[in-house]
């Protein structure tokens, strides 16, 4: 967020590491855990939505093709913006508060939750929906890649429940689908950032995403829409790696268990191959 947003006439960061060296040396350690509050209140109802909508969504489809993948994941990825948008612009804002300062001088926002109270009592609900657009363009075709790209992978990796190697394997299908969805509309999380961050010094520079890429684009050129692009794929694949890794094995463990019970009455539900 911080390269995403930074002024081009006057860069604060002169890359990814930079930045990194930069936010510890002037904020302490506790400054790369800024907005850490949003994310750990929304992540768990946006996977919990994702990984439901999607394996309801393929199976409601009824057959496991590439293109329902495609499809189901796109689905889940829409349905968890109404979640995703206002905890991103909590995490951008608690993000940007104080860049620069060991402490503080002006706190606008205690926390996450403060932060989205405040905004919405000054901009009611439009303010806590800013970037919802830009939030949805970029989730929709993100995690149809997501999960279309897990499915390739495990499925060329052979990752079967018998295999010894299985956990390495389904981690590295993981992590490549998160690199994967997050290259396939990252120039979107860009304006999104852009978007979300407008503001925050008082001053309004956009008004709209059509703005925001015109004027993003005559200032800076064509990389402005790559800019931390490489901390975000640092991020993007342990953090996928591990999430679908776990999902998958929970879901295995838990069919091992309904195994057990097959001889027991009543309807077995198929699932489908792949999650």
């Amino acid at each position: 967020v911080r390269l995403q947003v930074q002024n081009v006439e006057k860069p604060l960061y002169r890359g990814t590491f930079h930045c990194f060296q930069s936010i510890i040396k002037q904020e302490s350690a506790f400054g790369l855990y800024k907005g850490i509050g949003s994310p750990m209140m929304g992540l768990t109802f946006i996977n919990a939505l994702v990984f439901g909508v999607q394996g309801n969504t393929l199976r409601a489809l009824g057959k496991d093709t590439p293109l329902n993948q495609f499809l189901a994941g796109s689905a889940a990825g829409a349905i968890q913006c109404i979640i995703c948008c206002p905890m991103e612009l909590a995490k951008t804002r608690m993000q940007l508060q104080g860049t620069g300062e060991y402490k503080l001088k002006t706190k606008n926002y205690k926390n996450s939750l403060d932060c989205l109270i405040k905004i919405y009592r000054k901009e009611g609900l439009r303010g806590i929906n800013r970037g919802m657009v830009s939030t949805l363009i970029r989730e929709t075709p993100s995690f149809g890649f997501y999960f279309l790209t897990y499915d390739c992978m495990t499925r060329y990796l052979g990752c079967e429940a018998e295999d010894s190697y299985v956990i390495p394997k389904l981690l590295f299908s993981g992590g490549m689908s998160g690199i994967v969805s997050w290259l396939s509309t990252y120039p979107v999380d860009v304006i999104k950032s852009r978007l979300q961050a407008d503001g925050v010094g008082g001053v309004t520079q956009y008004n709209g995403i059509l703005d925001c890429v015109r004027k993003s684009y005559h200032e800076e050129g064509w990389r402005v829409f790559t800019r931390g692009l490489t901390s975000t794929l640092l991020r993007a694949f342990p953090v996928n790696a591990a999430t679908f890794a776990t999902v998958t094995v929970f879901l295995m463990y838990m069919r091992s268990e309904d195994d057990l019970r097959e001889c027991e009455p009543g309807p077995v539900i198929q699932q489908p191959s792949s999650l």
